[in-house]
């Protein structure tokens, strides 16, 4: 009917024209919004996968420390990546188990990455593994030359300390016990020439030492050592 549909007819209702307002005028103390048309450049790195393929050379050679002597050049070669690069040796497959093997055969090479491990939040189970390797001659010079460039725990000092007399007490061989003897002796001389290690701490067990194996040189010279410090 026509009231119905007039009833569903929209409401006559007249057009208001608004203008757009305004921008608000920007103060001298107000920041303006800015659509800067931003082109990005293209750069080309020249130097994409070369360090890789360095990484890899240096994990290979790192491979071949750990398993034999390097040579000199190939020594010094890894070192000096090492030196320049102390990041790379979170790189190069030098892990704390296989670390005695990289000790024994290239102890310049060791002591190198043990300087950039210990500062590390892995460095206790690096030196973790210093501790339960067999003493040897180039055990204790990577130690004797770790005290010389950085500052190492004083408990793993005192262990490493103990472990080496408990090596000397055990061997039965009479010529490799006085040959270890005497490398431990000049050993703790040396910490404690350097002031690296306060002797009063290990006292007794020094001192017990040197009069057990008082017979070699090394002791009883470690022995007056020890009287002059009392």
């Amino acid at each position: 009917s026509p009231r119905v549909a007039a009833a569903q007819l929209p409401p006559l209702r007249p057009r208001m024209a608004r203008r757009r307002p305004p921008l608000v005028p920007i103060g001298p103390d107000e920041v303006q919004w800015l659509d800067p048309e931003v082109v990005h450049p293209c750069v080309w790195d020249a130097s994409m996968g070369l360090e890789r393929a360095h990484g890899a050379e240096l994990r290979e050679l790192m491979a071949k420390a750990l398993k034999s002597p390097l040579q000199k050049e190939q020594q010094a070669f890894l070192v000096a990546q090492l030196v320049n690069d102390p990041c790379l040796v979170y790189e190069c497959g030098l892990s704390p188990e296989r670390l005695p093997e990289l000790v024994e055969n290239n102890p310049t090479v060791a002591t190198e990455a043990l300087l950039r491990l210990v500062a590390s939040p892995h460095r206790t189970d690096y030196l973790e593994a210093l501790l339960s390797m067999d003493m040897s001659l180039h055990s204790m010079e990577v130690v004797n030359q770790l005290t010389t460039e950085v500052e190492l725990p004083p408990q793993f000092l005192h262990t490493y300390i103990s472990n080496c007399i408990h090596a000397c007490e055990s061997i039965r061989d009479k010529y490799m016990q006085n040959r270890l003897v005497r490398l431990v002796c000049v050993f703790l001389q040396s910490l404690i020439r350097n002031k690296i290690i306060n002797v009063q701490d290990l006292f007794i067990e020094v001192q017990a030492f040197c009069i057990e194996f008082s017979r070699i040189r090394e002791a009883a010279a470690l022995f007056r050592l020890l009287k002059t410090l009392e």
